[in-house]
């Protein structure tokens, strides 16, 4: 009997001793779970914890943030100071869609923006990046690639491509033969916005329109006018011709650094001096399509119109982008699309500058 039982306390201790090795292993393997758990959770603490640092960083990061070189690629022995560079966007206007004013309402179909220049913020805006088509506001772009590029004294030839243009087209009567300065076409262009003007224009500094169009969407896109696509210099309606109301704005607010442009534009009217082909003398006298200026509209009280571009077609409606100054000499770009009327378009301009004082 004691042998018995001592067989069988052997074989429990061996139970036993197994149970306990079981035990064991699955604590072990409860603790390595648990520890790889743990490990789990913290990556993913991390990565959400990065994504959200890295989503405010990139909120609070915008076209106008200066860039700096010594953040971007540490190295040693730099100036910090001297490796900054402006943002493209620090002296621009920037900001998002649907803006309001109390009181001012525009149609669903139109577009409008008002910018306060000097405190670089949008005071009203609403369809401020939706595709609109521009009609004459893109004479903007065609005059300031001439003012840039051209010689204001050189005398272009009008070609018959140039005044070949569609039935109806805004033109200033230029024949082909006649000869122009090319500064008398730039401000034929803006104040009477004279298509022939355009089309010879962007002959004279493209050596061909087609030409010309491919620098004028280079220039749009070196400033930032995402939104564009230019097809021919004056504007007549084309599809794929389009912009929207903040590229305009981008457009105008460089092309008035050129004093050039800024005095040609408060324009009420200009006399051209040319000669025909044979050397005959012409001369002709254009009133400036902007309706400010001819007095036939009065801005607000305290506002000061300087001018800007008028744009018609049956397509884009009645258009405006203007430049002007409230009672203490602060500039403003304002920009109204697709107005039903002239009417309407100058009483909607009145409602946005009657608010910059």
């Amino acid at each position: 009997m004691s042998r018995n039982a001592s067989v069988n306390r052997r074989g429990s201790s061996r139970k036993n001793t197994s149970r306990s090795r079981r035990m064991q292993r699955m604590r072990r393997r409860r603790i390595l779970h648990t520890v790889w758990l743990c490990c789990m959770l913290m990556v993913v603490a991390a990565a959400i914890a990065g994504c959200v640092w890295l989503l405010r960083e990139q909120k609070g990061t915008g076209l106008d943030k200066p860039f700096d070189v010594t953040v971007e690629f540490p190295v040693t022995g730099l100036n910090s100071d001297s490796q900054k560079t402006e943002g493209f966007a620090a002296s621009l206007c920037v900001g998002e869609d649907g803006v309001s004013i109390d009181g001012i309402e525009f149609q669903e179909t139109q577009s409008a923006a008002l910018f306060d220049l000097d405190n670089k913020t949008i005071r009203y805006s609403q369809n401020m990046y939706q595709r609109l088509y521009p009609a004459s506001m893109t004479k903007i772009m065609t005059a300031l690639l001439a003012l840039e590029q051209g010689n204001l004294d050189q005398i272009v030839t009008i070609s018959q491509s140039a005044v070949n243009l569609e039935a109806g087209s805004q033109v200033c009567g230029f024949v082909a033969g006649d000869q122009v300065s090319l500064g008398i076409l730039i401000n034929c262009l803006l104040v009477y916005s004279g298509n022939d003007a355009a089309a010879a224009i962007a002959e004279t500094i493209g050596g061909s329109q087609d030409n010309f169009v491919s620098m004028m969407n280079q220039r749009a896109a070196a400033l930032g006018m995402t939104g564009t696509h230019f097809t021919n210099p004056h504007g007549l309606q084309d599809e794929q011709h389009y912009t929207t109301a903040y590229d305009i704005y981008l457009m105008l607010n460089e092309a008035m650094k050129n004093q050039d442009f800024v005095s040609i534009i408060q324009l009420g009217s200009y006399t051209a001096n040319y000669k025909s082909e044979e050397g005959t003398a012409k001369s002709i006298t254009l009133t400036a399509t902007d309706h400010y200026l001819t007095g036939e509209a009065t801005a607000p009280k305290g506002v000061t119109v300087l001018g800007g571009k008028t744009g018609t077609t049956g397509v884009a409606g009645n258009c405006l982008a203007l430049i002007s100054q409230n009672a203490y000499g602060s500039p403003f770009i304002s920009i109204i699309s697709n107005a039903s009327t002239k009417e309407l378009l100058y009483q909607q301009m009145n409602s946005l500058l009657g608010t910059i004082n």
